[in-house]
């Protein structure tokens, strides 16, 4: 029994590995476009704001 003990370890191990390692590959490109959009929605607010705003330089 101690035996079976000592081959399910490595077998748990394995099989932890393989769903980190898919959990860590997966595709997350998805957040990208929203996070980039609002970006360029700060960017331009910005911009505006500098234009409007008071230069002490």
């Amino acid at each position: 029994m101690a035996a079976l003990a000592w081959l399910l370890i490595p077998l748990f191990a394995a099989v932890g590995a393989a769903i980190w390692g898919g959990w860590a590959s997966r595709n997350r490109t998805t957040g990208d476009v929203a996070e980039l959009a609002g970006y360029a929605r700060f960017r331009d607010a910005m911009e505006k704001a500098g234009s409007t705003g008071r230069n002490d330089g």
